[in-house]
């Protein structure tokens, strides 16, 4: 038999957790679009896998790797597909002529290298507005230098005014950064792209022409103090695994290396199949949170590269290949990863090649 781990990944909930994006009211009252935000191999579920499952709902699908928009291509998709960073090289302005994508632009050298190369055809631009999260795009007084580069620019077939919200989780909002945009903007009837999923759940005046549902996509909350659950959204990945072996162990006695947990009481101990070499987060303290037999228990002492512990003394039942959850159906990513000082993004992205895939949900 195989090694007893493996990743469910239920394509259904994709599906519903993307209507659940693409149906928010839009502010203007006009239609809505929504990009599925597949970057990084979908959040770590798999690129084709998730792609195949919105394909016939996705009104476009947005990543940072060119090679990987040109899988979709090369697989058949033909809605838009946006490249969220850009491109890097001129020659990668062939590539997205060719295949037809469509790319941010948040510098003026890539419009100088729209503007010199001979392209064959014209692609359509998102252009990055920097109103605030400092990493990409640009600021107020760059706007007259960008306005010359596209009005000499004749390889841009239409412009998409965009930006990225820094705080659309957090108790400062987007206001502050709708402003910034608004006077960014002034004079230019262009379309827009803002909403994230933070602001697409929360920021109801950002929900304007096409939409970005990342984290939300895949069944997490974008907000530390509200789970999944409320927001209609199922999560797409669990991840399971079974007991292997139990010890019994005496007050006094430590387990796991560096003797992190000792035991206060007669414990239990059920060794589980998952380690972080498969993913799962080794800083993860005791008492981060686990399913046994559909029941929460804890973790114990250090997680070690394919094996963790967790407490079985209350779960008299639970003995060697009891099934485990270590995250997904019946216990959210969002709680483990806040056990663990991280978010769920990183344990979904962290899922290790060597974890069977088993799809579900078609």
């Amino acid at each position: 038999m195989p090694r007893p781990i493996q990743a469910v990944i239920d394509i259904s909930a994709a599906r519903h957790n993307y209507h659940v994006a693409r149906q928010q009211n839009s502010f203007s009252g006009e239609p809505v679009k929504a990009w599925a935000v597949v970057k990084a191999d979908a959040y770590g579920h798999g690129l084709m896998r998730v792609a195949n499952a919105l394909r016939e709902v996705a009104d476009g699908f947005a990543l940072l790797d060119i090679e990987a928009a040109v899988t979709l291509r090369e697989a058949g998709f033909r809605q838009p597909i946006l490249l969220l960073e850009g491109f890097f090289d001129p020659e990668d302005l062939y590539v997205c002529a060719e295949y037809g994508l469509t790319t941010a632009i948040h510098r003026l050298e890539q419009l100088r290298m729209m503007r010199e190369a001979a392209l064959p055809v014209r692609f359509p631009i998102y252009l990055k507005l920097n109103t605030g999260m400092n990493r990409l795009g640009f600021k107020p007084e760059d706007i007259p230098a960008v306005r010359r580069e596209l009005a000499e620019t004749s390889a841009v077939a239409s412009v998409t005014l965009m930006t990225h919200f820094a705080e659309s989780d957090g108790a400062r909002g987007v206001d502050w950064q709708l402003e910034r945009f608004r006077r960014m903007t002034e004079g230019w009837n262009l379309p827009v792209s803002m909403a994230n999923s933070a602001a697409i759940l929360h920021h109801p005046q950002t929900v304007r022409g096409w939409v970005r549902p990342g984290i939300m996509l895949y069944g997490g909350s974008p907000f530390a103090d509200v789970d999944a659950e409320s927001l209609d959204l199922k999560p797409v990945m669990t991840l399971t695994s079974r007991i292997i072996a139990v010890q019994e162990i005496q007050p006094g006695e430590r387990v796991g290396y560096g003797g992190t947990f000792e035991a206060v009481r007669p414990t239990r101990v059920g060794v589980v199949a998952c380690g972080y070499a498969d993913g799962y987060p080794r800083h993860a303290p005791s008492g981060s949170p686990i399913l046994v037999n559909g029941k929460r228990t804890v973790t114990v002492g250090r997680v070690s590269m394919d094996m963790l512990a967790c407490d079985l003394t209350d779960l008299p039942e639970a003995g060697v290949d009891s099934p485990v959850v270590l995250w997904g159906a019946g216990l959210p990513a969002d709680e483990v990863a806040a056990a663990a000082g991280t978010i769920s993004y990183e344990l979904f992205c962290a899922l290790a090649r060597r974890v069977p895939v088993v799809e579900v949900g078609n």
